[in-house]
């Protein structure tokens, strides 16, 4: 069986991240799903809060469609510098720096990659952020066996926040024996 292609973008933001020291980059089986949901909204507009050096951006990007814009957010001013520097013959993206909050005025997105800024420090913004139909991809996350879900033996209250949120219709899926994602979509109405 052949290896699965990893995008040439891809590939530079990882050097990056191994040039800087970052290694809070995530695995390639969260990147394909960032690049399935952006090809689903493919005039969408894509958002990312914590753009690192730019590997989540990078797999975005790879989804994102002739009319979708892609815009993310980074405080580290060095790596949104270098991570901009991966995307700078593409228009469509846009690399932010500073505070998770900037994404506010380019609200409502089709996508949201909250990696970052707003994910543990205000949910309900989060949420807020979405366009109804836009879907919500968060990861990092531990699976759990369990209902509510546990994280150290304590109930994970972000988790359940966004699995039991009366406005998104959301799924826990595997991305590893060891993590697992939430992905979520905002209804068109609220129940």
């Amino acid at each position: 069986m052949s290896e699965r292609i990893v995008p040439a973008r891809v590939l530079a933001a990882e050097r990056i991240a191994v040039e800087a020291g970052f290694t809070k980059s995530y695995i390639r089986e969260v990147g394909r799903l960032l690049r399935t949901a952006a090809a689903a909204k493919p005039g969408g507009v894509v958002a990312e809060s914590g753009t690192g050096s730019g590997v989540g951006t990078a797999w975005l990007h790879s989804g994102l469609g002739e009319g979708a814009l892609l815009v993310t957010v980074e405080r580290d001013e060095d790596l949104a510098r270098r991570a901009a520097g991966v995307f700078a013959d593409d228009s469509r993206v846009s690399v932010l720096t500073g505070d998770w909050r900037l994404l506010e005025r380019h609200a409502p997105f089709d996508v949201f990659f909250c990696d970052g800024g707003g994910k543990r420090d205000d949910p309900r913004g989060v949420v807020e952020l979405l366009a109804p139909g836009g879907m919500l991809v968060l990861d990092d996350f531990t699976p759990s066996a369990e209902w509510p879900p546990r994280f150290e033996g304590e109930v994970d209250e972000l988790r359940l926040f966004y699995l039991t949120h009366p406005d998104l219709d959301a799924a826990e899926v595997l991305t590893t024996p060891t993590s697992s994602a939430v992905v979520a979509a905002r209804r068109q109405a609220p129940r």
